[in-house]
């Protein structure tokens, strides 16, 4: 270690993993505003937290299936953070935003947005729905980064049009809710025909259309739908779709 420098702290790097998680990939460079902020609230320079976040890339599996190495000089605290935090996210990325917001001097529910208003006033009833709600902020801001807030079927951009859906639904497998490998960027039509089996995703990562909808020939509907059969979805920088869960929603949710 150079004179000067200190040991990240496991607070730290849970903080940059955080925001790992929810930077584009190409925006883990220390000109990035999201990039200083942090640095500022753990009082680092912003060239370290990039650097930092660019170790954890050297961990992501998702980049290494695509090449792309990162950094070599992970510390074995990086590689232990890295599995605890990915091995748990229903309870990580929960802390890590209750972390951040103390940091911020807030509270987790202003620091996502979270109306008082629609929540209990106070006790167990209050606690577990937000930590549902925080839950459902992270996994959005984490699949847009994913996919550069773009549609990974029509190439839609407008983020108050966008979804971060689940191949394999909420309510189903509870253990994978915020596994970022069970999400995708999708517009909100074609999340509900995703939904309703309409539409779904092989696992090769073509899009496949329901015969139900290929037979509105004359319907304005299928101009939506039917151009997008048979072509390769646009795939994310990091957290590629799981196959197993593609494979889910093939044989059980679409309609053929």
């Amino acid at each position: 270690m150079k004179e000067g420098q200190r040991l990240w702290t496991r607070d730290e790097l849970i903080l940059a993993l955080n925001l790992y998680c929810k930077l584009p990939f190409g925006r883990l460079h220390s000109r990035n505003p999201e990039v200083i902020h942090l640095a500022h609230l753990i009082d680092r320079k912003p060239n370290a937290v990039a650097y930092k976040l660019v170790n954890f890339a050297s961990l992501d599996p998702s980049l290494q299936a695509r090449g792309i190495k990162g950094a070599s000089n992970t510390s074995n605290l990086d590689k232990e953070i890295w599995n605890e935090f990915f091995e748990s996210l229903n309870t990580s990325s929960f802390e890590s935003e209750k972390l951040l917001a103390r940091l911020e001097n807030t509270t987790v529910e202003k620091l996502n947005n979270i109306s008082e208003e629609e929540l209990p006033k106070e006790g167990k009833t209050r606690e577990q729905l937000v930590k549902v709600r925080v839950n459902q902020s992270f996994f959005r801001k984490s699949i847009l980064a994913s996919y550069s807030s773009t549609c990974c079927i029509t190439g839609i951009q407008q983020p108050e049009l966008l979804i971060a859906g689940h191949i394999k639904p909420w309510g189903i497998d509870e253990a994978n809710r915020l596994n970022l490998r069970n999400g995708i960027c999708i517009n909100a039509l074609h999340d509900k025909a995703f939904e309703n089996g309409l539409l779904t995703i092989s696992d090769d990562y073509t899009v496949r259309i329901s015969s139900i909808l290929k037979k509105l020939k004359d319907d304005p509907t299928s101009d939506y739908f039917n151009k997008y059969d048979g072509k390769k979805i646009i795939l994310p920088s990091r957290f590629l779709p799981d196959k197993s869960f593609l494979e889910y929603h093939n044989q059980t949710k679409f309609k053929p």
